[in-house]
């Protein structure tokens, strides 16, 4: 019987690994795709100097309304010096200044005092006290028509700013909204020209769809982008979406591809931050072993001989808040524009490969990245081991906020109900913290060196 039960736990793990799994649902492998090789220098500089987005708000405008930011984490020179890391200052086409944002808006974290590149921005603010104001973008227009060369520089932003803001508000402040954005975007361009339309020429979804800013130090593992691994193809198109925002036409779209290489070889020399405490080896040891049995399956392997299995995970089994990858199917407009648009053409194409599930995310640094799942539901590393931990609602301080180093996650308060969009709130649509219980079954003290293992990553 002992050998028989063996052998029928072989039969299943073969089959789970192979792409089976009860029903219709299956774990997936992704297969890699070719991606192209560039200078990792001049990929920082552009992402940080670069002219990917060509229109903004003109330079003393944007200074008189922001003020100069003095802290300049990434050392820049010139026009750059005063302008926080999250915006560019360049020369629009027409020889005009302006400041336009800039990837590190979501990419980029300021952490205990010190920026990490790489890491999301888990304090962005897309909530409705941070909404852009309508009436004061038209302002601002009827001010800039006053001087036609600073409204030609900054028209194409403020057009596509008066367009989607009113449709790109999150229900709690520390999550993204760039899936949703995207789609705000390519609703109003067409495909193959990328012409702005100022009417949305495809259907908007009502609820716009929460997510957490993975870091990008896991891309260079990743055979797919994204969540739910439908990014597939060469990553460079999709790391130059934010051209959409103010793009003239794929003639552009196709400068801004050029630097993609350098850009993709910057984020691949990222590395994640090591843990900065001291760890207990003892625990960590034993953490290894727990870890070995319960989570390398699906999350990969570390140290000299790592590997990462890039699985697929159905929604049926994971059971996160499905709204993330269910979208792609109630919302096809989306995936059938990306498919026929400039972005699937040339010698280095992408595409977007819909699936009813999430990836299952290499673990470098997860010490460094709360809040956890992929909407950033749960705010400790413990909570995700333990789902009877989760808060339903909890709020953290984004003013001076503080870190738990021992039990990593962010100082968090519970709450009784939700306080604006101050306090997450896991009732609401795609904001839930369900699902990933498979810490639950661990004994505390398993647990406890589990977490103490996920430290060194």
């Amino acid at each position: 019987m002992k050998k028989l039960t063996l052998l029928l736990c072989v039969l299943l793990l073969v089959g789970l690994f192979s792409g089976f799994f009860a029903g219709d649902e299956t774990i997936t492998p992704i297969p890699p795709s070719p991606q192209r090789s560039g200078n990792v220098t001049k990929g920082f500089a552009y992402l940080t100097t670069g002219d990917y987005v060509r229109s903004g708000i003109p330079y003393q405008v944007f200074l008189f309304g922001n003020g100069r930011d003095t802290t300049n984490f990434l050392g820049r020179t010139g026009i750059n010096k005063n302008i926080s890391h999250e915006y560019t200052a360049l020369a629009a086409p027409n020889g005009e200044i302006v400041v336009a944002p800039n990837c590190l808006q979501c990419h980029a974290q300021v952490f205990d005092g010190k920026l990490v590149m790489g890491l999301g921005n888990t304090s962005i603010d897309f909530s409705r006290g941070q909404r852009v104001n309508g009436q004061s973008l038209l302002m601002l227009e009827t001010f800039l028509k006053r001087s036609p060369k600073q409204y030609e520089a900054a028209a194409s932003f403020l057009n596509a700013t008066m367009a989607l803001s009113p449709f790109l508000v999150s229900e709690v402040r520390g999550v993204n909204l760039a899936d949703h954005l995207a789609g705000l975007l390519v609703a109003h361009r067409d495909p193959v020209t990328f012409k702005w339309n100022d009417s949305a020429h495809l259907a908007i979804p009502a609820v716009a769809v929460p997510t957490d800013t993975p870091p990008w130090w896991l891309l260079k593992k990743k055979n797919a982008m994204f969540y739910n691994g439908f990014g597939r193809g060469d990553f460079g198109r999709f790391l130059m979406a934010s051209n959409l925002l103010t793009v003239t036409d794929t003639t552009e779209s196709g400068e801004v591809d050029a630097h993609m290489p350098d850009v993709l070889a910057y984020i691949y020399s990222l590395r994640a931050p090591a843990y900065p405490n001291s760890i207990d080896k003892k625990q960590a040891r034993r953490g290894l072993q727990v870890f070995t049995a319960r989570c390398q399956g699906c999350h990969g392997t570390y140290g000299p001989h790592s590997a990462y299995p890039n699985l697929l995970i159905p929604q049926t089994v994971v059971q996160t808040d499905s709204l993330l990858c269910s979208s792609n199917y109630s919302a096809p407009q989306f995936i059938d524009w990306f498919n026929r648009s400039w972005f699937t053409t040339g010698t280095h194409p992408a595409k977007l490969v819909p699936y009813r599930g999430y990836i299952a995310p290499p673990l470098d640094g997860i010490w460094i990245t709360a809040p956890y799942l992929h909407n950033g539901s749960v705010p400790t590393l413990e909570a995700l081991l333990d789902s009877r931990l989760r808060p339903t609602y909890w709020s953290r301080d984004f003013t001076h906020p503080s870190y738990n180093y021992e039990s990593p996650g962010w100082v968090y308060q519970q709450e009784e109900k939700a306080r604006k969009t101050s306090t997450y709130n896991t009732t609401l649509p795609g904001y839930g913290n369900g699902g990933h219980r498979f810490g639950d079954q661990l004994s505390s003290r398993d647990r406890k060196a589990l977490i103490e293992y996920l430290k060194t990553l």
